[in-house]
């Protein structure tokens, strides 16, 4: 085989590598030019033998590899054309032959027009125990535990391909879920390790969302619940993770991808002809589109880098209480309205506001000793935990890390308590009382901890309800958070949660006495957090402070006639600094006091601390 004689009319700047096929000749043949000026030679070399080689060899790999079967052959064909009811568009299928033989034969079997409708009866008579279905069987069948046919078991939804369209995901959803039913489904989501897969789940659950938003006015409604709202990799969130994302591979700070790298196997051009950061920037949809063509380490590797970023975002998100999730639902064993109070009337349409005082209550369902110790036992990097002032248990297990702005690492773990999960950074950690225990002595004190837990735990929360438009701008900005509950005498409630930060600004924008809808419980707990500032009858004070490292709720403005008194209602002193200081304990024991105290001098006014 020869090469052809090229005529270059410019020079260049580097070597040309060129690729010939010869139609007589199957390998590739390949030539390297060089243009050194006019009247220089054309330097050119003929085949490599070695990448053909590796050419053949990688064919002859790809012939052997198996083809793997759809989802839908591999389910029919493991359990077998009797088991199986397919509703599905197919007028024929490969099917595992049930002849009682050894050997696997598979054949070739047709469907008629009338199949689905015979399979959908199978279903419904228990005759078969297995459904599945497409967008062909997406509408105009049932598939439900109805109540006038024999198959009333459980159904077990698995949702392996959730399509495009959001309207079809939808009818496919509901076909599990009706009226006249013995029971409700349980939905599953099926879905790989793959990374990048979840770019398709991100885009159904965008589309869910405004399908969900258009058509009720409430974005969870379009996925039932089914998906997360971090499953949504377009929102505001992942846009601004992204964007840190590219910051980071911009100034070299993933480790095992530089820039080049990123750029090259991406295909994505971060860098400005300055050398700087471009300002606009590819967006995260053909962010997802080019991580489906990298290997699976590469893919492990970037998206790790940016779940991290994102998940930063969303948690500072949720400790703001900013996180906006849209219309959440709140459940408990009981909820009573305790108090209503009008606020405000239209005047055109007598349309009114009111400011509702729920109490809730809800069962305490702590983890107990053996889940506690198992949990221990199966990672091997738990400790168990003992606060050395307050005498508290916890497993401390390894948590996600947290990805900061400059690239860094932030380790963190998090303490599994009876009741609640704590989260800090490891450096936080240190700074605390926790101490790693022996198991006799965790034992013991978790034991203890689950034995004096109440059976119900009870809170007070204010919801605004009502016309809501009108007066938006006089709640408060802070906590602009809607819910959706309902009572114990089955009034539905849909209205703002007002924080009890915030209600002191609510009470006065609408001249209300702070004093009638003020509840105890809610002023422990805002204390506790550092939140507000409580002024008592007798010109005294209630706020949090820290001492010798620690948050105490502290008792200002007291005289020296009320020491006695104090110590009766449960409050304790100390001598600091030369001055006598009282304190409300943080135990349990804490809200009571706190009770006693109120009793003898009335709350005045709870302010927010600035």
């Amino acid at each position: 085989m020869t090469i052809p004689v090229l005529d270059f009319c410019q020079p260049a700047a580097a070597p040309v590598f060129l690729n010939f096929r010869s139609e007589a000749v199957r390998p590739v043949c390949f030539a390297i030019v060089y243009w050194d000026g006019p009247g220089d030679t054309l330097y050119a070399f003929g085949d490599r033998r070695d990448a053909v080689a590796s050419r053949d060899m990688l064919l002859e790999r790809l012939g052997s590899i198996p083809a793997i079967p759809t989802a839908l052959d591999q389910i029919v064909q493991k359990f077998g054309s009797s088991q199986v009811a397919e509703i599905t568009g197919r007028t024929r299928r490969i099917i595992r032959r049930e002849d009682g033989d050894t050997i696997d034969r598979f054949a070739v079997e047709s469907r008629p027009g009338s199949a689905n409708i015979d399979e959908t009866r199978a279903f419904m008579d228990d005759e078969k125990p297995i459904l599945i279905f497409s967008e062909a069987g997406g509408t105009g069948r049932s598939y439900h535990a109805d109540l006038g046919v024999k198959n009333q078991r459980l159904r077990l939804h698995n949702l392996l391909e959730a399509g495009w369209r959001a309207d079809v995901a939808i009818q496919g959803l509901g076909r599990s879920h009706r009226t006249n039913q013995a029971q409700q489904p349980r939905f599953r989501m099926v879905a790989t390790n793959v990374k990048a897969e979840r770019r398709f789940l991100s885009t159904i659950a965008r589309r869910l969302d405004t399908l969900g938003a258009i058509t009720r006015g409430q974005r969870q409604t379009g996925g039932q619940g089914m998906f997360r709202s971090e499953d949504n990799l377009e929102s505001q969130y992942a846009r601004d993770a992204l964007r840190q994302f590219y910051k980071l591979v911009h100034a070299g700070g993933i480790d095992g991808c530089s820039l080049e790298k990123f750029e090259a196997i991406t295909g994505l051009s971060l860098t400005a002809q300055e050398g700087g950061l471009k300002d606009e920037l590819p967006p995260i949809h053909t962010f997802l589109n080019r991580m489906l063509a990298l290997t699976i380490a590469m893919q492990n590797l970037l998206f790790d880098a940016f779940e991290q970023l994102l998940a930063a975002r969303i948690e500072g998100a949720i400790a703001t209480g900013v996180y906006d999730k849209g219309l959440e639902t709140l459940t408990a064993d009981r909820m009573t309205v305790k108090n209503r109070q009008l606020i405000y009337t239209h005047p055109v349409t007598g349309a009114q506001s009111h400011l509702l005082t729920i109490e809730r209550m809800d069962r305490n369902r702590p983890m107990l000793l053996a889940d506690a110790l198992s949990l221990a036992a199966r990672d091997p990097h738990a400790v168990l935990m003992i606060n050395g002032k307050s005498g508290r248990p916890a497993v401390q297990v390894p948590t996600r890390s947290v990805m900061l702005d400059d690239g860094s690492i932030q380790p963190r773990v998090a303490l599994i308590r009876p009741m609640a999960e704590i989260r800090f950074e490891m450096r936080q950690l240190e700074e605390t009382n926790w101490e790693a225990a022996g198991e006799q002595d965790f034992s013991a004190a978790w034991e203890t901890e689950v034995a004096n837990l109440a059976e119900f735990s009870v809170s007070t929360m204010h919801v605004v309800s009502g016309l809501l438009l009108p007066i938006w701008k006089l709640l408060p900005q802070d906590y602009c958070r809607v819910y959706r509950l309902q009572t114990d005498e089955g009034e539905r409630i849909v209205g703002r949660l007002v924080s009890p930060d915030g209600l002191t600004r609510l009470c006065r924008n609408f001249g209300l006495d702070k004093t009638e809808v003020v509840i105890d419980a809610d002023v422990w707990q805002s204390l506790l957090a550092g939140s507000s500032v409580v002024a008592l009858a007798g010109n005294m004070t209630l706020r949090r402070v820290r001492v010798m490292n620690d948050y105490r709720v502290e008792l200002n403005g007291f005289t020296d006639g009320m020491r006695d008194r104090l110590r009766s209602f449960g409050l304790f002193s100390e001598m600091i600094a030369w001055k006598v200081r009282f304190f409300i304990p943080t135990s349990e024991e804490g809200p009571a006091i706190l009770a006693r105290l109120i009793e003898q001098h009335r709350i005045i006014d709870v302010a927010g601390r600035g």
